[in-house]
This record gives structure tokens, C-alpha cells and sequence, in this order.
């Protein structure tokens, strides 16, 4: 559950306690929007920063073990037949590129010019950490985030406001009960337009963010 100075942190941003609260993130990566549109919401990042030891795994991987693997199994590669193999790769790639850029698959309704397109050409450029908070107030729906690269759920309080939405123009769509792990819950706006989103830390909270909106 969330430590004291991350509920005073959301009372400070709130201007009260929040009803609930809880971290969370989008289940895949976002979409690529048209150009033209990117470039009208100022070319944002959309991707999220990452901390510089993944990077050094990153090189111990690609340098290091995959030279290995590569080694290992040449030989068995050569006395393979690849018939099929080819036009098997092709398509799976295309079905997964497919999947990857298909706006309503689990991320967003697929509208960029919407209020969750928006804020979803805008959602690095607050932080370029994948976590988000959504807290609830008596009125309003406040998404929040930590501007660090690398941050804990349970004791981050260095969150600020990167949007906020009366419960005339957003509200939250969940059912409660869902297995944990697997849970997600969609931010509805008033236009019609919707954003997913899942990984929610922090069981306790998560729990009680659910119980709360399905009711």
C-alpha cells in the first residue's frame, strides 16, 4: 500500500484526500499517430525513458550471450531444411505489426484528435516513466506522474498533476473482483473517447481503486 508521504503528496496535489488512488500504466506501447499529427501536438516522445543499467544489460545481451547462442546452434541450422520457414516469418511479422499498430487493440479508441488520443501524444512528455497515479477526489479524476526515469510506487512523492478532468468529462470504467495482475480499468471522456489501462501496483490500493469506481 502506498506510504504516508505518498498520501500526503496526493493530499497536497488534491487539495483533499483522495477517495482512491493507484498506479498504473498502459498495456502496450503507444500506437504511432500520423505525422502529421505528431507534429502538431509538438513531436513528443512516445516511448518511455529507461534506466541506464537496462541499457548495459542490453549490450551484455546482444554482444555477449547471442554471439554464444548463435554459435551453439549453427550447426543445426545448416542441416535444417527452411522450406516454409520464410513466408511463416513474413506473416507472423505482419500479424504482429498489425496488432502492434492498431489503435483499438487495448490501448486507446483509435480517434488521435479525441482527449485520450491527446493525452496520449502528450503522456512522455510529462515523465518518461511508464507509471502513471490516477486519483480520485470528490469531483474530479487527476492523473499524475513522477518526472524520474526509475521510481517505487509504494514511496514516490514527487508526483505532479499532468491532467485533470471533472467527473463531467472523464470518469472511470472498471469492474471490481478482477484477478490481480490482470486488472484494468478504462478512463472514459465526455467526446466518446477512451484510454485502457493496466499493471496496477500496489494490491491493496488497487483492490480498493476498483471496489470504489464499480460502485
Amino acid at each position: 500500500m502506498a506510504k504516508r508521504k505518498v498520501q500526503r503528496r496526493a493530499r497536497k496535489v488534491l487539495g483533499e484526500d483522495p477517495v482512491a488512488l493507484v498506479w498504473c500504466e498502459l498495456g502496450q506501447p503507444i500506437p504511432t499517430p500520423p505525422k502529421e499529427v505528431h507534429r502538431a501536438a509538438g513531436k513528443g516522445r512516445l516511448k518511455p525513458g529507461h534506466h541506464w543499467l537496462l541499457y548495459v544489460g542490453g549490450v551484455v545481451f546482444f554482444f555477449v550471450l547471442v554471439p554464444m547462442v548463435l554459435v551453439g546452434k549453427l550447426a543445426d541450422m545448416l542441416g535444417q531444411t527452411s522450406y516454409g520457414g520464410e513466408g511463416t516469418t513474413r506473416r507472423a511479422a505482419r500479424s504482429v505489426g498489425h496488432q502492434a499498430n492498431d489503435p483499438t487493440s487495448g490501448v486507446f479508441d483509435g480517434d488521435w484528435n479525441l482527449t485520450a488520443g491527446q493525452l496520449l501524444l502528450r503522456w512522455y512528455g510529462h515523465s518518461p516513466n511508464p507509471k502513471r497515479l490516477v486519483m480520485l477526489a470528490r469531483d474530479r479524476v487527476c492523473v499524475a506522474a513522477s518526472p524520474r526515469r526509475s521510481m517505487s510506487p509504494t514511496t514516490a512523492d514527487d508526483f505532479r498533476t499532468v491532467a485533470e478532468f471533472s467527473f463531467d468529462e472523464a470518469r472511470v470504467e472498471a469492474e471490481a473482483g478482477q484477478p490481480r495482475g490482470f486488472a484494468t480499468f478504462r478512463l472514459r471522456f465526455a467526446d466518446g473517447s477512451w484510454l485502457e489501462l493496466r499493471r496496477l501496483a500496489e494490491p491493496e490500493d488497487a483492490d480498493h481503486f476498483l471496489r470504489t469506481v464499480s460502485t
